[in-house]
């Protein structure tokens, strides 16, 4: 019997293009599955793949046309609802889906995949990336911060929740990234498992590459909440008073081409990981591909969770804000690197973190709620 099976997802954008949701697309196409993606327009998707990818159009780009449907978003859900109306169109009317796999960063799109899941009469497992709620306080998913909007903003948030948790309660399954994660959505619907995000070994290996600089490098998105973290590494590298280079890369400032990541993380010295301890379960996807090329991870401050557990269980690095700590660690990896031209970190326990790991744990539940 052919098993088919539709992966929705919220918009891809460079440089990683959702990784976790495209090691999944692959696996389960190499696993003789026929996968369908379906994603909104929003970047040329400037990767391989070898099953088809169905975009969405929703926003004609000018900001007038972002406001009124963003507010009328809030008042009639018309995300979702134009989302998923426009996707029965696009998709081959008379095909059908075994399942619905729905990966979702905030709400959207799992109000569109829940639609999509009872127009199809197909189950649904909904794979949650992350939660407004991860950050005390968060912003992080909320661009403007001024007084004036915030009002605005809470509504949204309460709003946006509303709608986020009734698609959990009817998911007939749910997967996230970390304990914290699982335990806060179990509130809302028992059937939720643990799988980590994790690294694509084909990309994320170790080899040992010399290197004439020392390089303390950080790549990903920088925000408020991580940049009480980059000035403690910043005054720990001043009092060192050391050749060493922090090298940071944002999407905004020296974007790195995710074919890239796994060079330019193997010819880095230590790779920085940049949290808060007002943060849960937060566990950064450049966190793993880190341990799949055995490098050392100086994480800045200690989220005193499940992040500074995982590094110091998988023997991956320090996770700590004590600036005496943070010379020393520097220090005897500078003196690694003064010796061999390169530094390297004998971690325990990478596999689990496999991507490969990760997707067979998920075909698992999708076999349990789909073809059982």
């Amino acid at each position: 019997m052919t098993k088919r099976i539709l992966i929705v997802s919220d918009p891809f954008a460079a440089p990683g293009y959702l990784p976790r949701v495209r090691y999944l697309c692959d696996y389960l196409s190499r696993k003789g599955y026929v996968v369908t993606l379906l994603t909104e327009q929003y970047q040329p998707l400037d990767f391989a793949h070898d099953y088809p990818i169905v975009t969405i159009p929703m926003y004609s780009g000018s900001t007038c046309d972002w406001i009124i449907k963003t507010i009328w978003t809030l008042l009639t859900n018309w995300h979702d609802r134009v989302f998923a109306k426009r996707a029965v169109k696009a998709l081959d009317q008379q095909q059908k889906f075994d399942v619905i796999v729905c990966s979702a960063f905030a709400e959207f799109p799992l109000g569109a995949a829940k639609i999509l899941s009872h127009y199809y009469h197909a189950p649904l497992l909904c794979d949650i990336r992350d939660l407004d709620e991860q950050v005390d306080d968060s912003r992080y998913q909320y661009k403007h911060n001024s007084l004036a909007i915030k009002p605005l903003r809470n509504l949204y948030k309460r709003i946006h929740h509303s709608r986020r948790n009734k698609v959990l309660r009817s998911a007939n399954a749910i997967t996230t990234i970390s304990p914290w994660h699982v335990e806060f959505i179990k509130k809302f619907n028992p059937n939720t498992h643990l799988v980590y995000n994790g690294y694509d070994p084909k990309q994320f290996y170790t080899e040992n590459i010399s290197s004439k600089e020392f390089k303390i490098t950080y790549i990903g998105s920088l925000f408020e909440w991580q940049k009480p973290g980059l000035d403690i590494v910043k005054q720990s590298i001043d009092q060192l008073d050391l050749p060493i280079i922090l090298d940071i890369h944002t999407p905004q400032n020296q974007p790195i081409a995710y074919t890239e990541l796994g060079n330019t993380i193997r010819q880095s010295s230590i790779m920085l990981v940049l949290t808060n301890n007002r943060a849960h379960g937060m566990m950064t996807t450049k966190f793993y591909e880190a341990l799949g090329c055995d490098k050392p991870i100086l994480c800045v401050p200690s989220d005193n969770g499940e992040l500074a557990k995982l590094i110091a269980d998988t023997h991956a690095g320090i996770a700590t804000e004590n600036i005496e700590q943070i010379k020393s660690f520097i220090t005897n990896k500078y003196n690694e690197w003064k010796q061999n031209g390169y530094t390297t970190q004998h971690t325990l326990n990478r596999e689990q973190f496999s991507r490969e790991t990760q997707c067979e744990q998920i075909e698992q539940i999708i076999l349990s709620i789909a073809y059982d």
